[in-house]
């Protein structure tokens, strides 16, 4: 699975620092914290039929990663809607928008890592472009990587932080092995996550997902969970191994820049018969209309 470059994104305005500019003069500081270090947070929102699924989730998360790295002066949410309104604006977007929105600790005054050397800032990016769910709704392949999502006392994953190395090692181990994307285990050999998305399985009926102790908790995979009680599918939170993956009747993933998405192999494993299954099927329906009536109105 690789995204293709869509034309309508050739001349995207894009918003930093609040002043919008055309994608190829858009510029950041070398003195900017994510140059620096990494040093931001992120969330990735979409855009249906003029509105933004699940807006002040995301941008709660937001803030809640901000604080525990100690951001300072972090724009209000009414502040951050009105620049991804204003992008969005810029470029005509209604419809079929992937919005990555970042959030620098800001610009140092010389190079280092000491956050006392942020005497401006934040930095708020948003970067809007026209982009339909990248994965292939037919089912994708998926890889177990050798790179494992660290644990909360070294690196807590309900910071939403753009470190993401770890996730790019483990695409490129998938890459190599002609996989979509990788499964990540946590330290103590249990299925966390991908290196982008949430898994669920479903066995016997019921449908499971791991615990968010080693991977963020996603704002999609709340929805999967809320829609499946409201549609009185049985379904548990735990530990799960990766046996249990390869013994499952149905697998998929979520996120926001996929939705629900079949997975119909593990390491060379089919997925139940190979194809996606009935559980996957009812829940992605009731996903899609899900977001095509709720959401904060933006354009």
């Amino acid at each position: 699975m690789l995204q293709t470059f869509d034309e309508r994104n050739r001349d995207l305005v894009v918003s930093v620092g609040g002043v919008l500019s055309h994608r190829d003069q858009a510029a950041i500081s070398p003195f900017d914290s994510a140059v620096q270090g990494g040093d931001a947070v992120w969330e990735g929102l979409r855009l249906y039929q003029g509105r933004i699924f699940r807006l002040g989730e995301h941008l709660a998360r937001l803030r809640r990663s901000a604080a525990a790295l100690a951001f300072t002066g972090v724009p209000p949410d009414e502040e951050i809607t009105e620049q991804i309104r204003r992008t969005l604006r810029a470029n005509a977007m209604t419809d079929g928008v992937h919005i990555r929105l970042t959030l620098t600790r800001g610009v140092k005054i010389t190079s280092g890592m000491d956050p006392r050397l942020n005497q401006s800032g934040p930095t708020l990016i948003v970067l809007a472009e026209h982009k339909e769910p990248v994965y292939d709704q037919s089912g994708i392949t998926l890889i177990t990587s050798s790179v494992r999502r660290p644990p909360p006392d070294v690196l807590d994953p309900k910071i939403h932080h753009n470190n993401l190395l770890s996730s790019i090692l483990a695409k490129i181990e998938a890459n190599v092995a002609g996989a979509d994307d990788a499964v990540m285990l946590d330290s103590r050999g249990f299925v966390a996550e991908t290196n982008a998305t949430h898994l669920f399985l479903v066995t016997d009926g019921r449908l499971g997902t791991p615990t968010a102790a080693a991977c963020p908790e996603g704002i999609t995979r709340a929805a999967v969970l809320e829609l499946a009680a409201d549609a009185g599918i049985p379904h548990t939170v735990r530990d799960y191994s990766l046996t249990q993956f390869y013994a499952a009747d149905e697998v998929f993933v979520t996120g926001t820049m996929g939705g629900l998405t079949p997975v119909i192999r593990l390491d060379g494993r089919p997925i139940g018969p190979g194809s996606p299954g009935p559980v996957t099927k009812r829940l992605s329906d009731r996903f899609a209309d899900l977001t095509a009536r709720t959401g904060t109105v933006i354009t």
